[in-house]
């Protein structure tokens, strides 16, 4: 295989974009630099210019999806109205659809391997995200942060429980496409709100 030239910048990001097609195809634990590198049609060393070892460079997708689903978690809040609930429920539905399209979650985001590294850019990312999930819950909940957390725990473990079963094929037979399961975990999402 010919290896294939980037402009300076350019690889870096091709590197990050093909992590995340690999990790969806694959996942983290069958992860690995090589892949990428194989993927883009660059030496194995290429990648190495950019990143100093493969958890560098999983915490720079990790980066990338929690600023991309904190996107993702604004707009659909914001186009669920005024009803707290109703927008708080919206962001269990696009965590299902970006894991579904990029491969990447809360597993990767906080990723336990990924702590060592003590990456200030990762940790600030992933603040941000669970700021915005926390001030959702508490418009929710409006009785304290003990009741926020509880509502934000639960809402993670229900839209992640979605995405990974989806990944997984679970619901292949029950469910058309992966919007049927996103609204499954908006409706699920909902009832937790409301106490149902």
């Amino acid at each position: 295989m010919g290896s294939r030239r980037y402009h300076h910048g350019e690889l870096r990001e091709a590197l990050i974009e093909a992590s995340f097609d690999l990790l969806a195809e694959s996942g983290l634990a069958a992860f690995s630099v090589a892949q990428v590198a194989r993927r883009l049609g660059v030496s194995t060393a290429a990648p190495y210019r950019h990143f100093p070892d493969r958890d560098h460079l999983v915490a720079a997708v990790a980066t990338r999806a929690a600023e991309e689903l904190t996107k993702a978690f604004r707009e659909v809040a914001e186009r669920a109205g005024e009803d707290p609930v109703e927008r708080f429920a919206a962001t269990a539905g696009a965590y299902v659809r970006y894991v579904s399209e990029r491969g990447a979650g809360f597993g990767l985001i906080f990723a336990a391997e990924l702590e060592r590294l003590r990456d200030g850019t990762l940790a600030d990312a992933g603040r941000r995200l669970m700021d915005l999930l926390l001030e959702l819950a508490q418009e929710v909940t409006d009785q304290g942060p003990d009741a926020a957390l509880t509502l934000l725990e639960r809402h993670l473990v229900t839209a992640h429980g979605y995405a990974t079963l989806h990944r997984d094929a679970f619901f292949v037979r029950r469910f058309t496409g992966i919007d049927s399961v996103a609204e499954r975990a908006v409706a699920a999402s909902r009832a937790l709100a409301r106490g149902e």
